[in-house]
């Protein structure tokens, strides 16, 4: 894993277009204004999952240390609302609707230059999912 590599793959999607329809491409599931991309995924050994989260966790703030340095330091954007709207019966338009299905909390920016937002966050709720680490790139508002 390369923080590098992963910062490289941000920037590869905040400068390609969307594509029109929705589907998935070489780094995760897209559709119109938007990407999901996974950046890692655990290797799906529950006795390292804890470990595995944690790692990511790790390297989700560098990243994020280095998108603070480029865009500006934004506090955490937790996914709570949008969990609780879905709940409701409010359909979250997508990207957000996944983000607050998969993630608790991201670390979210509105990028210069390519007037798109960037998350990063860890995938880790479900004890029978795999542990991801997360980067979403959309040109669609948060909610």
């Amino acid at each position: 894993m390369d923080i590098a590599r992963y910062l490289d793959t941000i920037d590869r999607l905040c400068a390609r277009p969307f594509p029109a329809e929705h589907g998935w491409s070489d780094v995760g599931r897209e559709g119109p204004g938007y990407c999901i991309a996974e950046l890692a995924a655990g290797d799906g050994g529950a006795a390292r999952r804890e470990r595995t989260a944690e790692d990511f966790e790790a390297y989700r703030e560098g990243i994020a240390q280095r998108l603070d340095q480029r865009w500006g330091a934004q506090p955490a954007w937790s996914t709570l609302t949008l969990q609780v709207r879905r709940a409701r019966g409010e359909e979250i338009p997508e990207p957000w609707g996944s983000v607050g299905e998969l993630l608790d909390e991201v670390s979210l920016w509105r990028t210069n230059g390519t007037d798109r937002w960037v998350a990063i966050g860890v995938a880790a709720r479900g004890e029978s999912e795999e542990v991801r680490l997360l980067a979403v790139v959309t040109e669609i508002d948060p909610p």
